[in-house]
């Protein structure tokens, strides 16, 4: 939604304060405002779609456009029906516990909340609020929680059971030393569709997976459906199946109320994810114990409650947390120790804690359309978000820049992420991207279309 904040009008506050005594109404409504924050003068429906700010230049207001409102939490303009919070005039202040101090203020294996009372250190970050204040579950980011995953021990995480390093980038087994050339490494193309399979679609995998696009060890070139419960057809996922593709959960409702993946509490993740595999396996009749990873709709990352879930239920792997773009791209981790990057996205709820699941990272494409020269742009992870793609040739550029950014550097492997939707309703995108995949399977001996 940042889009909506752009537009909404910036309008400068006049006529609210008599001139005589502005400066110093200006200062009592801004003195426990942080830098930049946005806050409403009035509560309610009727004024949900303005708020103020405090600038150098005295009081600003922002009003959203018809339609939207403001919302506190995110600090943008949404829509209206997404909005809770126009009963509130601030964005709710959070009560920090006190980690760092000059003298310790509790005995070992406790830390202290906000009010300085000393509980369990295992009670932060736990989901529950044990401080009076709440404060135990207000650090909780990779970088602050007292409980959080050790940084990368080589010497523990040994593959295949385990892999990690430092920034990410590393080839795994040490088959790149020192960064040089990777000619022992495949190149893998991971390429993905997430929701419903069903008669929609059903002849687009045909024509993309027609058993005559081989890999070079003359098997037929594969792909990973996230499956979602709601339009799929379990027999023509079944189908999938047969031909060797790989049949993965997608949550059984994919409810559109985003944040509910973020908050969503173990038992609510079980009840998606395992849920989702149960009716999978079930009506797809998949009896071979294959569907072992997941992705979060809308890739809303649920935290340690989704990983906790992963555990219990054996699942292998999540794909759902995007690396922001870098070069080189990054390898698979295992979340036994720390994420090699950082959280990306305001809104994301990473993982913190030390979990025995692998995370196939999506690495963020670079949409630039002419690299060389043009200035940097945010990468985009699903391709129908990539927005500034507008024709075939333009697509077709796109994916060969970013093959090539993969393959030159570490090889990690290159995800392309769909939904069915955006090449079906624009033959020119599938055409671009059947002639790149046929060209590239003709040209590189090296490369693999494999599942996840």
């Amino acid at each position: 939604m940042v889009w909506l904040s752009r537009i909404a009008l910036v309008l400068t506050l006049t006529g609210v304060f008599c001139q005589d005594d502005q400066d110093e109404q200006e200062k009592k409504i801004c003195e426990d405002k942080s830098a930049g924050e946005l806050f409403r003068l009035k509560a309610g429906k009727d004024g949900c779609r303005d708020v103020i700010q405090c600038t150098a230049a005295g009081l600003q207001a922002i009003r959203c456009p018809p339609g939207l409102a403001f919302d506190l939490e995110k600090q943008t303009c949404d829509w209206k029906w997404a909005v809770k919070n126009c009963d509130k005039l601030t964005k709710e202040k959070k009560v920090k516990p006190l980690l760092v101090t000059d003298e310790p203020l509790c005995e070992e294996n406790k830390l202290a909340c906000g009010d300085a009372i000393c509980i369990n250190k295992e009670l932060f970050c736990d989901g529950k609020k044990d401080c009076n204040d709440g404060s135990d579950e207000n650090a909780c980011d990779q970088d602050t929680d007292p409980n959080r995953a050790p940084p990368c021990d080589k010497t523990v995480c040994v593959l295949p059971d385990c892999f990690c390093s430092e920034d990410g980038t590393e080839v795994p087994g040490g088959l790149c030393p020192d960064g040089g050339p990777c000619e022992r490494v495949p190149q893998m193309i991971t390429v993905t569709f997430d929701d419903a399979i069903n008669n929609n679609n059903i002849d687009l995998y045909e024509e993309i997976f027609n058993k005559q696009r081989r890999n070079p060890n003359g098997c037929d070139i594969k792909a990973t459906f996230f499956v979602s419960h709601k339009y799929t057809n379990y027999s023509a996922v079944q189908e999938m199946h047969r031909l060797g593709h790989e049949i993965a959960a997608h949550s059984i409702t994919h409810r559109n109320n985003e944040t509910f993946w973020t908050d969503a509490s173990v038992e609510d993740w079980a009840k998606e994810m395992g849920g989702s595999r149960l009716i999978i396996e079930k009506f797809g009749n998949i009896t071979d114990n294959s569907v072992v990873g997941l992705r979060a709709p809308f890739l809303r990352v649920g935290g340690n409650h989704q990983f906790t879930m992963m555990e219990e239920q054996a699942f292998l792997y999540d794909s759902s947390i995007t690396a922001p773009l870098q070069n080189p791209p990054l390898w698979p981790y295992t979340m036994y120790f720390r994420m090699p990057h950082r959280c990306h996205g305001n809104l994301q709820n990473c993982p913190t804690r030390s979990h025995a699941v692998w995370e196939l990272v999506m690495n963020e494409l670079d949409r630039r359309e002419d690299p060389t020269y043009d200035e940097e742009l945010p990468g985009c992870a699903m391709i129908d978000s990539c927005s500034n793609i507008i024709g075939g040739d333009q697509f077709y550029n796109f994916l060969t820049h970013n093959f090539y950014r993969h393959f030159d550097q570490n090889r990690a492997p290159l995800g392309l992420f769909f939904h069915a939707a955006w090449l079906k309703n624009n033959p020119e995108y599938l055409d671009a991207f059947l002639y790149w995949v046929d060209e590239v399977i003709e040209n590189h001996p090296e490369v693999y279309f494999v599942t996840q």
